[in-house]
């Protein structure tokens, strides 16, 4: 029991922290952010070639591996980069933190709640469909949430005196906020939010199978009480990736 608690307080100490190190970051914005998104980027990337070195059994396999993890953390650190520069304001990137963050709490707390049959237990045995449908749940409401702010005027796209560009305020065509009125709203949200679990648990589900392949339980040993890196922005990164495909392939 006491090595529980021990190790609980770890992991709060360590979470505590490295909430205050992002959002610090986040906040100055500037040199600060992209040195900081940089970093994790490197790290996590070290992560990857570990994982692929652990998985493959040739050169010429893990150099694919290698390539591949450079292109996927690459897209998702530049995402980053992306959204948070003069053209908006703070309210874009937040609104995807908040959303994949409320992904992992529905999916948490709903899988707990109601268990149910797994996604994939050979990949990650904790996975269930109801752990999914709450995580739909909560990107949802999150969306929602930001949605009928940004309506009421609480908060803005893009700073004052900078016009909105209509496809730009997730590098999404169409941006669910500016389109909400093809669609009622929360339809709307739904929509978005459906893909954007999906493709957060995805991601989830992609770093387990890196793990298996490569025989580890956890991607690194950096984070006191959480693991790797990797372990923390696996869902983050597969959102991050697919907002960077839709901004690169949309319709001009």
């Amino acid at each position: 029991m006491s090595g529980k608690k021990s190790d609980l307080g770890v992991r709060a100490v360590s979470a505590v922290v490295m909430v205050a190190v992002a959002a610090a970051a986040l906040w100055l914005g500037g040199p600060v952010w992209i040195a900081f998104v940089c970093a994790v980027a490197v790290v996590v990337l070290w992560e990857w070639v570990r994982l692929a070195r652990g998985g493959t059994a040739s050169p010429a396999e893990r150099g694919l591996w290698n390539f591949g993890g450079m292109l996927y953390v690459g897209m998702g650190a530049a995402m980053l980069l992306f959204l948070r520069n003069p053209a908006f304001t703070l309210a874009p990137l937040l609104t995807v933190l908040v959303s994949v963050i409320a992904v992992d709490v529905g999916a948490y707390f709903t899988g707990r709640t109601l268990g149910g049959a797994k996604i994939a237990p050979a990949i990650s045995p904790s996975k269930t469909w109801s752990g999914l449908a709450g995580g739909i749940l909560g990107a949802t409401l999150a969306l929602f949430g930001a949605a009928r702010l940004w309506q009421e005027g609480v908060i803005a796209l893009t700073p004052a005196g900078v016009a909105a560009d209509k496809g730009a305020c997730f590098g999404m065509q169409p941006c669910w906020y500016l389109e909400a009125r093809a669609l009622p709203l929360f339809a709307t949200c739904l929509l978005t939010g459906i893909l954007l679990a999906i493709c957060a648990q995805a991601g989830d589900f992609f770093e387990s199978w890196m793990k298996r392949r490569a025989g580890v339980k956890d991607s690194g040993h950096l984070i006191p009480g959480h693991g790797g890196f990797f372990d923390r922005v696996d869902g983050l990164l597969a959102v991050l990736f697919v907002l960077a495909l839709m901004l690169l392939f949309q319709p001009r």
